[in-house]
């Protein structure tokens, strides 16, 4: 039961906090055209800052986790991953620099900030912490592949099929590793950090795009 309970708790946390549901994807999905050349500029450089380096999340996550049962994930998702990273870098590249949008541009600091607290969240001694965040990571990032794939498309890199564990495989692990109620506490906490991390880093993206248009 505890595991079932888990499992629904990750999709409805997918479904509730996930990057689908911020406004600003919304907006992009609904028109892809509404994107300048500099907002494309944002997603590449701002997403690489926080997901583009390693050891990552799920790199830190993988020297947590002693369970057989998610062994065979870590591995897909470790491997998915750095596969991930290297686009990340591509788009970032090809995108070009991005442009301050005030003469005190704290924007990549904050982004810094992030890093670091994911940084600190993946490498939790709390047992579930680590993996529970590194699951909802690889969940979320099939959606922000939606984003990132035209973004490819417009400037010209290829986007291979991600080679990520898919939300179904996951979700199972969840169930599967959530045996006691801290686990499960602990596996939901990792997963929401993160997904707050990613609507963090959205509503930075919008507010740059916002104060581009007003000037």
């Amino acid at each position: 039961m505890l595991g079932q309970n888990a499992q629904l708790a990750a999709q409805q946390s997918l479904a509730e906090h996930g990057s689908d549901t911020a406004p600003y994807v919304r907006l992009i999905a609904e028109d892809f055209s509404v994107l300048s050349g500099a907002d494309i500029a944002d997603i590449a450089h701002f997403m690489c800052i926080l997901h583009g380096s390693h050891p990552g999340v799920i790199d830190h996550a993988a020297t947590k986790i002693t369970e057989d049962a998610a062994r065979e994930w870590l591995m897909q998702a470790t491997d998915g991953f750095a596969a991930e990273r290297s686009f990340l870098t591509k788009l970032t590249v090809a995108a070009g620099p991005i442009s301050g949008v005030s003469a005190d541009d704290p924007s990549n600091a904050a982004v810094l900030g992030q890093r670091k607290a994911l940084e600190m969240l993946s490498q939790s001694d709390r047992n579930g912490c680590a993996i529970g965040a590194a699951m909802a990571l690889v969940s979320d990032w099939h959606c922000i592949r939606k984003i990132l794939e035209p973004i490819a498309l417009r400037l010209g890199v290829e986007a291979r099929f991600p080679i990520l564990p898919n939300v179904e495989k996951t979700s199972d692990l969840k169930r599967e590793l959530a045996q006691t109620p801290a686990l499960e506490r602990a596996l939901n906490f990792g997963s929401e950090q993160l997904l707050n991390q990613h609507r963090g880093l959205w509503q930075l993206l919008e507010a740059r795009r916002n104060t581009r248009l007003s000037h």
